[in-house]
Parts: C-alpha cells; sequence; structure tokens
C-alpha cells in the first residue's frame, strides 16, 4: 500500500498563517495537518503501508522537506518527496507521484482530516469518500444509485445534482489505472476548468466497468480559514480528551488548565486560565491571560491578553496593559 498526500498549495485563505509555512504544517492539538491526516490514514489500513509520498512546491524549501521526513521516520515507512510547481489541476498533481502508482493506493489531500469508524476495505475495486454538504456547488459531488455504487463524477456543479461531497481522500485497488487515465488526459490536454481534473479520469475508469462506492466518515473537519481551522482544533482535542495533553516539561504557576487542552514542551505559563480547547506551541511563554478555544505556536510571548477563538503564530509577542479605569453609573463601553 502506498500513501500519496498532494499538498503544493500555500493556502491562500489561511494567510497571514501560511505566509511563512504551507497549510497542512500548521498544528491541530500539536501536531501539524498533514501529520494528523497520515496517523489517521494509517490506522484505517490492514495492511502495512510502503511508502508515503508528499507533492509539494520546490519553494517550499528544505526546511519543510526535512519536516515530513523526520513526520514519516517517526511512523517508520519511508518518504518521498516530488514536485509540482504548476497548479495544474489535481489529476496533474496526483500524477507527480507517478512511479508509487502501482498497487493499492491511498491519495489523499492535505487540507482535510477525517475520523473513520471502520477500517479500510482493500478488496474494493474504488472508493471515494463523500460527505453531505449545504452548498455543493464549491466541491466535486457523486452521484449513487440503489445499489449504492456511484454513477456520475461531477466538478463543482452549478446546478444541484447532488450534495454528496467528495472530500479529497480515495482509494484505489489499482493505481497502474489510475495512472494511464491521468496520463491519458495529459498526454490528449483534456482540461475542465482549466485544469486536468481527478475526477475526469475517476469518470474515465468507472465508464470502463471499474466500480466505485462510496466511503463514509464520522467526521470531516475543514481547514480552510482561520475559523474553520480553531473549530477543527477544538473538535480534535474533544478526540483526544483523556490522553495525557500536557507535557511534563511545561511549567505551571498559579494556572488553571481546562482540559480539553493541549500544552507542549518547554512551555511556561503563570497567573493564567487556559482552555478548554487550547493548543500551546513549543516554548511558548504565557503570563496573566484567559485563553480559550485558541491556537498558539511555538516561541510565542503572550502578557496580559484574553484571547478566544484565535490563531497565534510563531514567535509572535502580544502585551496587553492594565488600566486605572473610573466609569460613572449608567456607562457603556468596549
Amino acid at each position: 500500500m502506498n500513501i500519496v498526500i498532494p499538498m503544493a498549495g500555500w493556502g491562500t485563505r489561511l494567510r497571514p498563517h501560511s505566509l511563512t509555512i504551507p497549510k497542512p504544517m500548521l498544528p491541530i492539538a500539536g501536531k501539524p495537518i498533514v501529520q494528523r491526516l497520515v496517523e489517521d490514514l494509517i490506522k484505517t489500513c490492514p495492511e502495512k503501508v510502503e511508502n508515503i509520498v508528499f507533492i509539494i512546491r520546490q519553494d517550499f524549501g528544505k526546511a519543510i522537506e526535512e519536516k515530513l521526513k523526520s513526520l514519516t521516520d517517526i511512523l517508520g515507512v519511508p518518504c518521498h518527496i516530488r514536485y509540482q510547481d504548476v497548479p495544474d489541476g489535481t489529476a496533474h498533481a496526483v500524477l507527480c507521484a507517478s512511479e508509487f502508482l502501482k498497487g493499492k493506493v491511498i491519495v489523499a489531500f492535505a487540507d482535510t482530516l477525517f475520523r473513520f469508524d471502520k477500517q479500510l476495505d482493500t478488496n474494493k475495486e474504488g472508493i471515494i469518500w463523500v460527505q453531505k454538504v449545504a452548498d455543493p456547488s464549491a466541491f466535486g459531488v457523486v452521484k449513487i444509485n440503489a445499489e449504492n455504487t456511484i454513477t456520475d463524477f461531477i466538478e463543482k456543479p452549478k446546478e444541484f445534482v447532488s450534495d454528496l461531497a467528495i472530500i479529497g481522500i480515495y482509494y484505489f485497488k489499482d493505481g497502474e489505472n489510475l495512472r494511464s487515465e491521468m496520463q491519458y488526459l495529459v498526454d490528449n490536454d483534456i482540461r475542465e476548468k482549466g485544469e486536468y481534473q481527478l475526477t475526469n479520469a475517476l469518470e474515465n475508469m468507472k465508464g470502463k466497468g471499474l466500480k466505485f462506492v462510496p466511503g463514509e466518515v464520522s467526521e470531516w473537519l475543514d481547514c480552510g480559514n482561520k475559523n474553520a481551522t480553531v473549530d477543527t482544533n477544538q473538535r480534535y482535542l474533544n478526540f483526544l480528551n483523556g490522553e495525557s495533553l500536557v507535557s511534563s516539561s511545561a511549567v505551571l504557576e498559579n494556572t488553571v488548565v481546562i482540559q480539553p487542552s493541549f500544552i507542549d514542551e518547554g512551555v511556561k505559563i503563570s497567573n493564567s486560565v487556559i482552555g478548554p480547547h487550547v493548543s500551546i506551541g513549543k516554548n511558548t511563554v504565557i503570563d496573566n491571560c484567559i485563553v480559550k478555544n485558541t491556537i498558539v505556536q511555538s516561541n510565542t510571548s503572550l502578557k496580559n491578553k484574553l484571547i478566544h477563538n484565535s490563531m497565534v503564530g510563531n514567535n509572535v509577542t502580544l502585551q496587553g496593559a492594565f488600566e486605572d479605569l473610573s466609569f460613572g453609573d449608567y456607562t457603556t463601553a468596549s
């Protein structure tokens, strides 16, 4: 089994947080989004994962490549880096891992997290994971028949045809077949909306007799913008509640931590209330703050702040001020 992770986009909707690192490297409950994704995929696989391939841009830099390699080292799976420097569509992105598209393959785009209740059924010819959405026009969607087989793939429909959105996770029993169909699109310059679309390759495979079935997830966790990412952090911390989420090297003085909250190594917190649903990165210092439902990254300093529903990056210094106030009767202030 090989896993292919396309992640060549910068994630512009998450700026400024994605200006210095790609979106899949942002932390959720103390681990990068892409690490959470890969760990959950491996948990669902009944067979050994032989290779993990990350599709990135070359200008992500060597530091990101080393972080990805260290991630797979932890998991004991060989890491491979391939480049997609021209954003030419989902099929083009997956095809960048051409030599690993053989045998059983999982393709998972690294801008979403999920929760499975069942292990992957590797006897199926193909599985496309879907979820009902309120606005399907922003997604590729599928139609299914009475036998629970996918009959149609439609990319970002302008008119309603289905509310079953493709969430970006796919299983193929025959990776070579997938590779052949995507290469056909590129060789014949078959584009939709200006790009080589994976859904077109899937449609061709289905037309030749391959049966795709919809996969179900119990949770689909979006990381598309700041509010969605903070919400995903909250929901993921709820999954982990009961685990040890506070590092033994963290120093907490006159501080209350309301679980579930994640506190990483080297963190120092004094005179504060933290949580619930807070993630704090390595070596961050917090003094005299109330922080809830927030992601704070590494090497950051917060003092005299009340923070809620927020994302705070690396190497940030935020300091509020005590106030000497005198308000008369019937005053309103903000």
